[in-house]
């Protein structure tokens, strides 16, 4: 068995206890997920199986659409729901929608962001919520996210001392939405917290595809799992596609560097390439030779005769 199982993550699990769960019900240990939700967050989690772990660095999608609540009101330690509060300011007046949209306005595009203290970036060869965890808090790189989008998608809910608004952010890989949604209430003037987030899309995986816990343990119990995976093929479609002869195939299977069909020589080395046999079978990953451009070397084999 071997694919892409959509799984909608449910809220209260790590993205780990997610493959241990898979783990058990397909009886497989091949098995891995391709980008981290933490436990109080849901929705798209793709999970590899079989062959389809070789291909989980390609599955972790550049972009990634999310759909979270904001409160004002007072910050948290982990920037979400589930920390200690850190900081209270009541918010002692009007927050008008038009203000929102003029703080997404400026916050659409290439921006800086502070990874939270919460979170498993490593530095100096230790995950910051170690650090964390210790009463450490340690000087965080800033680096560079792009906010595609950002919609406003309901009223503005305010009481005597918070305001909650829920909004849809499209991102690049690498975006907190728990640090966005501070950054949100810093430029309203106000310590804010992310209270609530699902993903709705990861590349072109959407939330709609995506099969609970329950209906994968139905799926199993009438052993009919393997059918609901998307193929190594279809999870890679988005990547340029190279059809090969059948006599071609056993060179590809074993590692070898090839001639480079002409419609390709506009990749750059390290671009990938998917190679395909004439049955539709993703065989191998390749890119354009670094040296010789008029060749292409394997980044991967998929299938062969091996594994």
């Amino acid at each position: 068995m071997e694919g892409v199982l959509l799984l909608h993550k449910p809220i209260g699990m790590t993205s780990h206890d997610c493959v241990a769960k898979m783990r058990k019900l397909a009886r497989m240990k091949k098995i891995g997920h391709t980008g981290t939700l933490d436990p109080d967050v849901s929705g798209v989690l793709p999970i590899c199986i079989g062959r389809a772990t070789k291909i989980v660095e390609y599955l972790t999608a550049e972009s990634k659409t999310y759909e979270a609540e904001v409160t004002l009101g007072f910050s948290t330690t982990t920037e979400d729901a589930s920390g200690e509060i850190v900081s209270e300011k009541a918010v002692d007046r009007e927050i008008l929608a038009e203000e929102v949209l003029n703080v997404f306005l400026n916050m659409t595009g290439e921006i800086e962001q502070t990874p939270p203290m919460y979170s498993a970036i490593k530095i100096n060869g230790k995950k910051l919520y170690e650090y964390a965890r210790a009463g450490i808090e340690i000087e965080r790189p800033t680096r560079k996210i792009i906010i595609h989008e950002l919609i406003l998608l309901s009223g503005i809910n305010q009481d005597d001392k918070t305001v909650r608004f829920r909004f849809r952010v499209t991102c690049s890989k690498g975006t907190y939405v728990r640090t966005l949604a501070v950054m949100i209430g810093e430029q309203l003037g106000f310590p804010a917290h992310m209270s609530h987030l699902i993903r709705t899309k990861s590349g072109d995986f959407s939330l709609e595809q995506c099969l609970t816990f329950s209906e994968v343990e139905q799926l199993v119990e009438d052993d009919r799992l393997a059918e609901s995976l998307i193929s190594i093929g279809e999870a890679l479609k988005y990547l340029p596609k190279c059809i090969i002869h059948d006599n071609l195939a056993e060179k590809v299977k074993n590692g070898a560097v090839l001639p480079l069909p002409e419609q390709f020589v506009h990749l750059h080395s390290g671009e990938p390439l998917i190679i395909y046999d004439e049955n539709d079978t993703c065989l191998a990953i390749y890119t354009k030779h670094p040296e010789k451009t008029h060749l292409m070397k394997p980044i991967k084999v998929i299938k062969n005769d091996f594994v």
